[in-house]
């Protein structure tokens, strides 16, 4: 769909757009593999825990790459009732902090629990803490927790999209594409 087939609305700068996608699609990659790492067996669960690290470490750097564009380039204003707008400023703002806590929180329970992040296998990533096994659960938690609130973050911006689109029937999703 090329922008001339657009409704003329304020839509977010094209960088935006672009790492929104890059963002969602990293999630929705990383996400399930995280979870299946506690149901496949044990000859490949390292290998499942090294793509997951190393997509997550993405997603950190692409969410502060985003953030930098965020300052930068404005969002588009925000219509409709203030009840709106303000669920809609809530969501995005969680979901912008915590797709950064949760891969800063992952980065260092694996970390503390002793095994260093080799990136894609290329590139090693030096340790803030080192091997801590007193803080690693902290951590852990954190991460796993972060993890239910982005996908029930998601679910909920899922369902505005849905809204807007099929029940509201306006320009809103465009925004964004």
């Amino acid at each position: 769909m090329s922008d001339r087939s657009l409704p003329d609305i304020p839509r977010y700068s094209a960088a935006s757009r672009v790492l929104h996608w890059i963002v969602a699609i990293l999630v929705f990659l990383t996400w399930p593999l995280g979870l299946m790492i506690g149901f496949v067996k044990d000859e490949v669960k390292l290998d499942f825990y090294f793509v997951h690290e190393s997509l997550g470490f993405l997603i950190l750097w692409v969410m502060l790459l985003r953030v930098g564009v965020r300052l930068y380039r404005r969002a588009p204003p925000i219509g409709g009732p203030a009840l709106e707008r303000i669920a809609a400023h809530s969501v995005h703002g969680l979901l912008y902090l915590f797709l950064i806590i949760m891969p800063v929180s992952g980065f260092l329970a694996t970390n503390a629990h002793g095994f260093p992040l080799q990136w894609f296998g290329l590139v090693p990533i030096w340790s803030p803490i080192g091997k801590s096994p007193d803080i690693a659960p902290t951590f852990s938690a954190i991460h796993e927790w972060s993890a239910w609130i982005i996908l029930a973050l998601v679910a909920l911006h899922m369902l505005a999209v849905i809204f807007h689109h099929l029940i509201r029937r306006d320009a809103t999703l465009y925004r964004i594409l």
